[in-house]
């Protein structure tokens, strides 16, 4: 875990971390990041003084794949109850800060870093994680906080969009933030936009964003869609005032379906039936599976099936649900009972 020199290290496989708690240790870091790839090094500065790190740290992957998953997956989640910063730790980052710095006023109690992250993110890319002052005793939210995007368009929109709107039922305040060197300035001025036009960003330099700048590229257009919108039938339809195609007669084919499969040799063919027959399946009222008139009262089996004309092999079985056997045999019918006799009465004739 221990780092090597800065010149030894692959600065494109290599990931900034800032935000970190003062609990924070290089073992945990290198076993956080090991879920995005293969860790070669961690490296957290510490104070002379105290020895304690500084906030902030580097984790160099094995792979510039590896480190730009870990920029996806671990930016802005939050480590002992802090969200941490993850992205490209580059010797260009120094010439990021432009100066489009945004202050956010009336903010709600329960607003956090990670809203804020998500809400401003949309107009451009931010550069360093929201930053909402608060109590150094109680930890409380202060109301108010600043946020640093790279670009005047993205710092101009975000205030042209969301001054005076409300976040969680509060209305909030977007404005430039003041300059810290100087009395009453603030940020966005003509010098530092003609700065800021001299020196553009490349997208390499950019951090992992969850929004992009620009807007995606056009996609193919749905020839449904485009039909619609350009008055022409969808493909497939025929044209405003032309006939549909006709009808196939009953009896005829479409065009590419095969006709049925002749009968095998042997059998004759099934043709329809002749005038006054009923035709083949069940009739209404049959069971299910039964094919023919319902059975006399006390069968247990269907009647006998009569072959086709010209069939000749085995018989066919008996619908499934029914068993052929002898009848059983009738129940005797039970005899009224006979009340008994009672004492005879009066004397016994002579």
């Amino acid at each position: 875990m221990a780092a090597g020199p800065i010149s030894e290290r692959n600065q494109d496989a290599t990931v900034y971390v800032g935000g970190l708690d003062e609990k924070v240790s290089e073992p945990l870091l290198w076993e956080l990041f090991l879920q995005a790839g293969p860790v070669v090094n961690t490296h957290m500065p510490k104070d002379r003084v105290t020895g304690q790190h500084q906030g902030y740290g580097f984790v160099e992957f094995l792979s510039e794949e590896d480190a730009d998953y870990a920029i996806k997956i671990m930016n802005m989640i939050k480590l002992y109850g802090k969200p941490i910063r993850v992205n490209k730790a580059s010797a260009h980052n120094k010439n990021l800060d432009v100066g489009a710095n945004i202050f956010i006023g009336n903010l709600d109690p329960e607003i956090d870093e990670k809203l804020l992250y998500d809400t401003f993110s949309a107009f451009g890319v931010i550069l360093q994680t929201p930053k909402i002052m608060r109590d150094p005793d109680t930890g409380n939210s202060k109301g108010y906080a600043f946020i640093n995007f790279a670009s005047f368009d993205a710092s101009d929109a975000a205030i042209e969009a969301m001054n005076g709107q409300y976040l969680c039922n509060r209305p909030i305040t977007v404005s430039y933030a003041f300059k810290k060197d100087s009395k009453g300035e603030r940020h966005g001025s003509a010098a530092e936009r003609l700065l800021a036009a001299q020196n553009p960003l490349s997208q390499a330099d950019r951090p992992h964003q969850l929004f992009a700048d620009a807007p995606p590229p056009p996609s193919a257009p749905n020839p449904v869609v485009s039909s619609l919108g350009s008055g022409l039938p969808p493909p497939g339809m025929p044209p405003p005032g032309s006939f549909p195609p006709p009808v196939p007669p009953p009896g005829a084919l479409p065009p590419g379906i095969p006709p049925a499969m002749p009968p095998p040799p042997g059998m004759p063919h099934p043709g329809p039936p002749p005038m006054g027959m009923p035709p083949r399946g069940p009739p209404f009222g049959s069971p299910m599976g039964h094919p023919g008139p319902m059975p006399p009262h006390g069968m247990r089996g269907p009647p006998p099936l009569m072959p086709p004309h010209g069939y000749t092999g085995p018989p066919r079985p008996p619908p499934y649900g029914y068993q052929r056997g002898p009848l059983p045999p009738p129940r005797p019918t039970p005899r009224p009972p006979v009340p008994p006799r009672g004492p005879l009465r009066g004397p016994l004739p002579q």
